[in-house]
């Protein structure tokens, strides 16, 4: 068992348990950097990620928007299989692009200008799905372009929450099933220590939920979703230049 490893577990599990991503997001490029293998970090991570979403869908389930997923399900879904698939051939990386889009989303908040020219762009949702799979697939960090559309409608946090963790768990789902189709035979990480990671996952989102998620209204959670963004932006371009 890694300690470094349990160590971004508990990090990202906060971050997922307040904004329904985090695990896969940060967690990926995270450990890529720390030496880890790609295929071998999804095994990790991806029970994970399912579970919290799970409990965060279990919740608040009255506020999913049907209208949102089903985009998801129709556009997104079978591209992420089939780039997944791909990917464990091929790296490429695309942070820098993802980066900086997530930080004008981040600015527009701040900038008129800004925020004109992302309406444009997201205004083109079809595409904008599709894009979403492709990413996805490639290089798991289709969420930091789930939330920022999610973001741009100006949701009530309940909502914003739980209708990117529907989307994301049906991701990581596709994920998990192609992974066991295609790859499970590169997987070397045991049951045990994917079990203790994942148990200790699902604990801290127990106790982000309950003493910072629910003590959030809805301004404070839009300013805090707009930082969040603007960080994952940030992560991601340090992260495709190193």
């Amino acid at each position: 068992m890694s300690p470094e490893i349990l160590l971004v577990v508990a990090i990202t599990a906060i971050i997922q348990s307040i904004f329904g991503v985090g695990v896969l997001l940060f967690g990926t490029p995270i450990l890529l950097l720390l030496g880890y293998d790609f295929v071998n970090i999804l095994a990790v991570l991806l029970p994970i990620s399912l579970s919290i979403s799970l409990f965060q869908i279990s919740k608040h389930h009255n506020y999913i928007d049907f209208q949102f997923f089903r985009k998801i399900m129709l556009l997104t879904l079978p591209l992420i299989a089939v780039f997944l698939f791909l990917v464990t051939h091929s790296q490429i990386n695309i942070g820098l692009i993802i980066g900086v889009f997530l930080l004008l989303i981040a600015l527009k908040e701040v900038s008129s200008s800004i925020g004109k020219i992302i309406d444009k762009i997201i205004q083109y949702e079809t595409v904008y799905f599709l894009i979403m799979g492709v990413v996805h697939g490639l290089s798991s960090l289709g969420g930091s372009l789930l939330t920022a559309l999610v973001h741009q409608k100006n949701y009530a946090k309940d909502v914003a929450r739980v209708t990117v963790a529907v989307s994301y768990a049906t991701f990581v789902s596709v994920q998990i099933v192609t992974l066991w189709l295609f790859s499970r035979q590169q997987i070397d990480t045991s049951v045990s220590e994917n079990t203790v990671y994942l148990v200790i996952g699902v604990l801290v989102y127990v106790l982000t939920d309950e003493m910072v998620y629910e003590q959030l209204d809805r301004n404070k959670y839009r300013h805090i979703f707009s930082i969040f963004l603007g960080f994952s932006g940030l992560v991601l371009m340090i992260k495709s230049v190193m």
